[in-house]
């Protein structure tokens, strides 16, 4: 059963988080690997590097909407897409992040982290509520 009382601040907590690990994955991608850094990464594990500039604006842009709560339900879908594509470079590393190359446990909790979100809804604080109720 479903506490109405805590439920949204537990999505509010679950929304912050998951904002806080977008901006700074995004921000590390654009700051220290650099985009052309990300876009070699990318294509050395199958995806296409143009793909690197669109990953690190959503995970910018993406981490600033989780926080401030602006359509974090829709956000937080298009996020677990994301991660759980991410995950598959990490599947044939086995299950553990401490294995070479990471293992895929980390970015599939956090596709349903995000999953979750988007079915739980926005939480309390949330700027601009993804759906608003009548």
């Amino acid at each position: 059963m479903t506490d109405d009382r805590t439920a949204p601040y537990a999505a509010f907590l679950l929304r912050f988080a998951l904002g806080i690990m977008f901006l700074a994955h995004g921000l590390t991608k654009l700051f220290v690997f650099t985009p052309a850094g990300t876009a070699k990464f990318f294509e050395s594990v199958g995806f296409a590097g143009w793909f690197a500039w669109p990953i690190i604006l959503f995970e910018i842009v993406g981490g600033v909407l989780l926080l401030t709560g602006v359509y974090a339900r829709a956000v937080a879908a298009v996020a677990a897409i994301e991660l759980f594509a991410a995950s598959t470079v990490h599947f044939g590393n086995g299950w553990s992040f401490t294995n070479p190359n990471g293992g895929w446990e980390y970015p599939v909790f956090l596709a349903i982290a995000a999953a979750t979100l988007a079915l739980l809804g926005d939480g309390v604080f949330a700027v601009k509520p993804t759906v608003r109720k009548v």
